[in-house]
């Protein structure tokens, strides 16, 4: 991975995470003995991504969550060059061996025989078919998926199948596959929501550091309107303290870009994500940083993690219900009368069968 993929600007900022976290799956610890000096990281080193091919038998996975809004998701790729460092699926990262700081970032895992499995899940004897979401983890669009197009050729199933796809990005990159969502779209097989945190580039380019900006979001919401492919905007994470104030402002410009639905979810620094993100606000907002964890904590009983189905991805208690009351308040103003459109399954076929029928 070369640094053509890095963001514009600074690339002193070309991590979310500034260490790798200790593996509690580990049985040793890593550790630096002196803060500067031969043990730092050079800065080469830093910039580079280690793309490492996977090949699981299965990729469709079943989502026990009753707080996600999708029943099965499919991951083309473990860890992500983004960096967010806010980002819920670090964790996961751990079972792999790596750690969910800097390993999430560099460490990637992509699944190259995803299309052939997803086509051997559809091709299943009675299979009924349940609307499908990429990603239910990492971003589908990341950096890598520009060389190795494996989402691509996702789509590229979902259509023959006329099987329904949901999509959540963060990636202005969905927009290469137009040719292939467009005609998903028509048969009403699929919508794409673009998450969007911040009209503050500066704090996007800090906390997101490898995303797509904001006005390039906006843009490829408009775009994807334009062609007729259902697009929303998902206002997450919601971070008190820090971006909590922007919601009506994001969720105009969302609107003002052709968005028909808005989503949101409230923070939660989980597992290894508590020491990254705390650790970033002491590097970025030093003077912020009590502030800011202490109102994430009031949104989930004190801690700073919460795994409470039904409440953990919005939080309860004051702070949680003034984000509640801010998101409704702007998504009855600027989204009144649009909705989102359900998938159409009646299109559901078996290219196969149909070929053996055929003879």
């Amino acid at each position: 991975m070369d640094d053509k993929n890095l963001n514009n600007g600074d690339k002193k900022k070309m991590r979310g995470a500034g260490f790798n976290t200790h593996n509690p799956f580990a049985k040793q610890r890593l550790v630096q003995d002196f803060p500067e000096g031969l043990d730092e990281m050079p800065e080469l080193e830093k910039r580079l991504s280690h793309i490492h091919m996977e090949y699981p038998k299965t990729v469709v996975n079943k989502v026990d969550s009753p707080d996600v809004g999708m029943e099965f998701s499919l991951n083309p790729y473990q860890g992500c060059e983004h960096g967010c460092v806010y980002c819920y699926a670090r964790n996961s990262h751990t079972y792999w061996g790596y750690s969910a700081g800097l390993d999430f970032e560099q460490q990637i895992m992509a699944k190259p025989d995803a299309p052939k499995r997803l086509r051997e899940y559809l091709s299943r004897k009675n299979y009924v078919p349940k609307a499908i979401s990429l990603s239910g983890n990492t971003d589908c669009y990341q950096p890598i998926e520009r060389k190795l197009k494996i989402t691509r050729q996702l789509l590229e199933v979902f259509l023959e199948f006329r099987h329904p796809v949901g999509i959540i990005t963060k990636n202005s990159l969905v927009l290469r596959d137009l040719d292939l969502l467009k005609p998903l779209a028509e048969l009403g097989l699929t919508g794409v929501f673009v998450s969007i945190t911040s009209m503050d580039e500066a704090l996007r380019k800090s906390m997101e550091p490898r995303t797509s900006t904001t006005k390039n979001r906006l843009q490829t919401i408009r775009v994807l309107t334009e062609n007729g492919i259902p697009a929303g905007v998902m206002n997450a994470p919601i971070i008190p303290g820090l971006n909590m104030h922007e919601i009506p402002n994001i969720l105009e410009a969302a609107a003002e870009a052709g968005a028909l639905s808005a989503g949101y979810t409230m923070v939660r620094l989980n597992g290894q994500i508590g020491e990254i993100f705390s650790e970033w606000l002491e590097q970025e907002h030093p003077l912020k940083k009590n502030k800011i964890l202490n109102q994430i904590s009031q949104v989930h009983q004190g801690k700073l993690n919460d795994s409470r189905f039904g409440t953990r991805m919005k939080g309860d208690g004051p702070v949680a219900e003034i984000a509640k009351q801010l998101f409704t308040q702007s998504r009855d103003r600027f989204f009144e009368g649009r909705k989102w459109p359900e998938f159409n399954y009646s299109h559901f076929r078996n290219p196969e069968l149909t070929q053996i029928k055929l003879f």
